[in-house]
């Protein structure tokens, strides 16, 4: 049992924002994409797609200990599928819905995205629905326990994490 701290710590980090991001972004994004872009219901279902894959990833690497000889092959697969994933909705998804957006629907879009991440499950559930309204329900009915049990993980001391503690 010796692990580093240090990299239990990064790992409970590195899932809290990853699932929270793209749980927000499947609940507040990518509806936006279906409304307001032509052929914006195969962008929002490529993007969900996207997610799955990252979150069954995520899964696999949140149950992992440090000591584990996939540990560090299994968080830089899952960084190399998320940069992709981040570059195509950077250079591509997100200008296109930021130029249909008038200005006070992207800010509206921002505070709505900021507070659904407070509310979501913290952890990756990959089994759990994807698509309105039962992702929804089953994020709500999930965050919950996620919470609760971040209490107890540990955390790098930073002040915007749940639990910002040195243990």
């Amino acid at each position: 049992m010796n692990f580093n701290l240090s990299q239990i710590q990064w790992q409970n980090q590195f899932t809290w924002v990853l699932a929270r991001h793209s749980l927000g972004e499947e609940l507040v994004v990518c509806p936006q994409f279906e409304k307001k872009l032509p052929g914006g219901l195969d962008m929002a279902d490529k993007d969900r797609k996207e997610h799955q894959s990252v979150k069954e990833q995520l899964k696999k690497f949140q149950n992992m200990k440090p000591s584990d000889p996939e540990f560090e092959p299994t968080v830089k697969a899952l960084m190399q599928d998320l940069s992709e994933h981040i570059e195509e909705e950077e250079s591509q998804d997100l200008p296109k819905l930021e130029d249909a957006l008038t200005t006070e629907e992207s800010e509206k879009l921002a505070k709505s995205f900021g507070r659904t991440k407070m509310l979501v499950p913290s952890r990756a559930h990959p089994s759990a629905p994807d698509k309105p309204p039962f992702e929804s329900a089953i994020g709500l009915m999930t965050a919950p326990i996620d919470h609760l049990a971040d209490l107890f993980r540990k955390w790098p001391h930073t002040s915007d994490m749940p639990n910002p503690s040195t243990k």
